[in-house]
């Protein structure tokens, strides 16, 4: 069986609005994300029935913020600690230099084989055509990662993979890529993927995982999964490489319960997930199992740039759970591959343009309806719409400027038009006149207005104003009452 054979399916964020034109054309598609997704909010709002979960989403992001408060000194701390443990800790400036990092590790053992367990850091990275390019075969193993590496394709959600994908699909894909007899059961295909990639664990070179938590009091790195192959991934191979961003570091284990019990009953509606691993150091003398070396690979690639912004640094909080895409209008109609980046969804469009820069990705902050959902939801309440209208702004060249990228400027016509309704909202006598006669001569009203009619319908004045509805309302309430 072979994963390489053909060119991965791309998706552009330059593209966003021509793939979201096609994602909504798919019926499959559309289907898939909407039964998917009424399951995980349904499943998420049962779970939290019992919790007050105002105070435990205060926990969470109090725990998150004093972490990054600290974070250069908790690097650090993580690094010592880390290394007194035996695991040796590199840094990696972006994602260009954690492949060569870990592409190092395996030449230095000779390594053909990789099997890799659910991190999102290695997609970000590209890691597994950088491995290929070197000849070094990298096989996912997370059974959502493995389904979409045998299709060619990648992650449509940080959580679940293949969520795009039907059992139809699946079955197809498990039937064409490995050759087993084509079945629905989901049990069946289970149990043909556990059955090919036990093997592949047993001969892996080295094992490649994610990190959830790194946990600078202890040298700890904590990995939440519900297979076990994150614990296959990590134990099983001679070598064990854990990639992860700079941003994952928390200062006690004491913070990695609440910020556990908030990741799983977010992202999966599950109070625990099936394993939960904490990796302290390689096998030690007199152990009979374990990996000989590990090795963690701090990777920056643009989080030091948010980290330098007071308001863009709340991104950092993040704990990957996925619930802002669960609950996000857009992303359900979509999908994640429309998004065209690592991270898709509302904090991928957040997240994204510092980490390609927001003339690449300008298309994402304007991906969102504002209705707020993904601000309500998020467990470390990362205010998501702020920083949504915080990056539009930037990608017309206003605001801050701080994002790589940004400043792409208004036209000088439709800077205008923003500055004289500015003017007359400001000024309420005027706009009352204003409305009243944009009211009666609505009929004159133009169908296109630009490239915004290209997705829109023209807006009408209303015939009558609000302020008139209601002085109308309540004088027929009080003739009523006089009655």
């Amino acid at each position: 069986m072979s994963v390489q054979s053909e060119p991965v399916q791309t998706f552009t964020p330059g593209e966003f609005h021509r793939q979201a034109h096609d994602a909504l054309g798919n019926p499959q598609i559309r289907s898939n994300f909407r039964k998917a997704m009424d399951g995980l909010m349904a499943k998420r709002r049962d779970v939290f029935s019992d919790w007050d979960l105002e105070v435990l989403r205060d926990l969470g992001a109090n725990i998150r913020m004093r972490a990054l408060a600290k974070l250069p000194d908790l690097l650090e701390q993580l690094e010592a600690n880390c290394q007194a443990n035996g695991i040796r800790v590199h840094w990696a400036e972006d994602g260009d230099e954690a492949c060569r990092i870990v592409g190092e590790i395996c030449e230095a053992r000779g390594a053909k084989a990789v099997i890799k367990g659910k991190s999102m850091v290695s997609e970000e990275m590209h890691l597994n055509e950088h491995l290929e390019a070197a000849g070094i075969e990298a096989l996912e193993s997370d059974l959502g990662e493995y389904l979409v590496q045998l299709n060619r394709q990648t992650p449509s959600h940080i959580i679940m993979p293949a969520i795009h994908l039907n059992t139809d699909e699946i079955a197809d894909i498990m039937h064409d890529k490995t050759g087993i007899e084509r079945t629905r059961d989901a049990d069946a295909m289970t149990a043909a993927a556990r059955l090919q990639l036990r093997k592949r664990f047993m001969n892996a070179d080295v094992g490649v995982s994610g990190v959830n938590f790194a946990v600078a009091e202890t040298g700890t790195l904590c990995l939440v999964e519900n297979e076990g192959n994150g614990r296959m991934t990590t134990t099983v191979p001679p070598v064990h490489i854990a990639v992860t961003g700079i941003e994952k570091v928390v200062e006690h284990l004491r913070d990695v319960p609440p910020l556990y019990a908030l990741l799983t009953r977010s992202a999966t509606g599950q109070h625990v997930t099936t394993y939960f691993n904490m990796i302290g150091s390689p096998r030690k003398p007199g152990e009979h199992d374990g990996p000989e070396e590990v090795h963690l690979v701090l990777v920056d690639n643009g989080r030091s740039r948010i980290y330098q912004d007071d308001e863009l640094l709340d991104t950092l909080r993040c704990i990957r759970c996925g619930a802002c895409m669960n609950h996000c209008p857009v992303y359900t109609r979509v999908g994640g591959h429309t998004y065209g980046t690592t991270y898709p969804g509302p904090i991928g469009s957040i997240l994204m343009p510092h980490i390609m820069g927001l003339e690449a990705t300008k298309d994402l902050p304007t991906a969102s309806s504002l209705c707020g959902a993904c601000g309500e939801v998020c467990p470390v309440k990362i205010p998501i719409p702020d920083l949504l209208v915080r990056l539009r702004k930037e990608s017309v060249g206003e605001g801050r400027g701080n994002v790589a990228g940004a400043g792409t400027k208004r036209s000088k016509k439709e800077a205008a038009a923003w500055k004289a309704f500015q003017w007359l909202a400001t000024h309420p006598f005027v706009w009352r006149v204003g409305t009243s006669v944009a009211g009666k001569l609505r009929a004159l009203t133009p169908s296109r207005l630009g490239v915004w009619t290209d997705y829109r319908t023209a807006p009408k004045p209303a015939g009558t104003t609000l302020h008139a509805l209601v002085k109308r309302h309540q004088a027929n309430k009080t003739h009523g009452e006089d009655r």
